[in-house]
C-alpha cells in the first residue's frame, strides 16, 4: 500500500535551466528507492510541476552540504552548473549554510563556492568548477585515442568534428559558424547516445562570436534542449582555449541568458570559474504516492 505525503518544495532557475529543490538537509523526505521515480514524476511538464531536474539539499560528512541532482528522465547527474547555483542561493537564503564562501560535495568532485549577497540576496553564485579532463578513459569515451580533440566522430553516416572533455561529467564539443542551421533535435539524441560515450554526453553547439565571446546552444544528457547549461559552457571555454580559439576570459551567450568563465591552469591542468546568476521563482506544495 502506497504513502501519501504532502512535499513542501523550492522552484529555481538558472538563466532558463529550471529546477525543483527538495530540502533534505534535516531528515530524508524522499525514500532512496523512490528518488529516481518521484524526480521524473515532478519534472513532467502538465502533469506535475515541470522542471529540467530535481535538486536535493543532503547533509555532508565531507563539505559544508552535500548536491544531488536527478534529471527529467530519473538518471542522477554527476554535477550540474546552473543547478548549483540555485542550490548555493537556497542553502543561504534559507539559513542551511549562511556562508558567502562553502564547500559543496557533488558526484563530480568538491567544489567550492563564493556568494555575493545584498541585503541578504543572493545577487550571483562564482563557481570553482575545477580542473577539467581530455582523457577519453575518464570523460569517458570509447576510442583508442587517449585524448579526442577536434576530431572526426561518424553521425548519422557523416563525419562531424568534437571535441570530448570532462568537468565531471561528459561533454561533447561542436565548433559551428551558423548555428540557426543546427538540427538540435536530431543531432542531440544521436550524439547523447552514441556508441562512443558508454555513459552518454552532454552535447553543445557553439559559435565563436571573437575570442572573448561565444553563443551556444545545448542538449543535455537526460533533459534534452535546455536553455542553459553551466557545466557545458565551462567545458565549451576551456576545450576553446584548448584549441586557441578562445582567450581565457570569455562571456558565453545561452538561450536563458549569460554566464562569464574564466580558465586557469593548476597543476598543468585546465579548470575554469563559472559565474551567474540564479532566480527564486516561487515555493509550493504537491502530494506524493510513495
Amino acid at each position: 500500500m502506497s504513502e501519501r505525503i504532502i512535499l513542501l518544495f523550492h522552484k529555481m532557475h538558472g538563466l532558463g535551466n529550471d529546477y525543483v529543490v527538495i530540502d533534505e538537509s534535516t531528515e530524508e523526505l524522499i525514500p532512496e528507492d523512490k528518488k529516481s521515480e518521484i524526480a521524473a514524476e515532478l519534472c513532467t511538464r502538465g502533469f506535475s510541476v515541470g522542471a529540467d531536474g530535481v535538486i536535493f539539499v543532503s547533509p555532508s560528512v565531507e563539505a559544508d552540504v552535500r548536491f544531488r541532482i536527478f534529471n527529467s528522465d530519473g538518471s542522477e547527474a554527476e554535477m550540474c552548473g546552473n543547478g548549483i547555483r540555485c542550490f548555493g542561493k537556497y542553502v543561504y537564503e534559507n539559513d542551511v549554510v549562511k556562508q558567502k564562501k562553502m564547500t559543496v560535495e557533488t558526484l563530480g568532485g568538491t567544489k567550492e563556492l563564493t556568494l555575493y549577497v545584498e541585503n541578504g540576496t543572493v545577487k550571483s553564485i562564482r563557481v570553482d568548477m575545477g580542473t577539467a579532463t581530455f582523457k577519453t578513459s575518464e570523460v569517458p569515451m570509447d576510442r583508442e585515442e587517449e585524448e579526442f580533440i577536434d576530431q572526426e566522430l561518424m553521425v548519422d553516416g557523416e563525419p562531424m568534428n568534437l571535441t570530448s572533455i570532462s568537468v565531471g561529467n561528459p561533454h561533447a564539443i561542436i565548433f559551428n559558424d551558423n548555428l540557426k542551421e543546427v538540427a538540435l533535435d536530431h543531432l542531440g539524441p544521436l550524439i547523447e547516445n552514441h556508441e562512443a560515450f558508454p555513459e552518454r554526453t552532454n552535447v553543445h553547439f557553439v559559435s565563436v562570436v571573437s575570442p572573448q565571446e561565444v553563443e551556444m546552444l545545448t542538449w543535455e544528457r537526460g533533459a534534452g534542449f535546455t536553455m542553459a547549461c553551466g557545466t557545458g559552457a565551462t567545458s565549451t571555454v576551456i576545450a576553446g582555449y584548448r584549441l586557441g580559439l578562445l582567450q581565457k576570459d570569455v562571456l558565453v551567450h545561452l538561450p536563458g541568458g549569460d554566464l562569464q568563465i574564466t580558465v586557469y591552469e593548476k597543476d598543468g591542468n585546465l579548470g575554469a570559474f563559472m559565474e551567474g546568476d540564479a532566480v527564486s521563482v516561487f515555493e509550493g506544495i504537491t502530494e506524493l504516492d510513495l
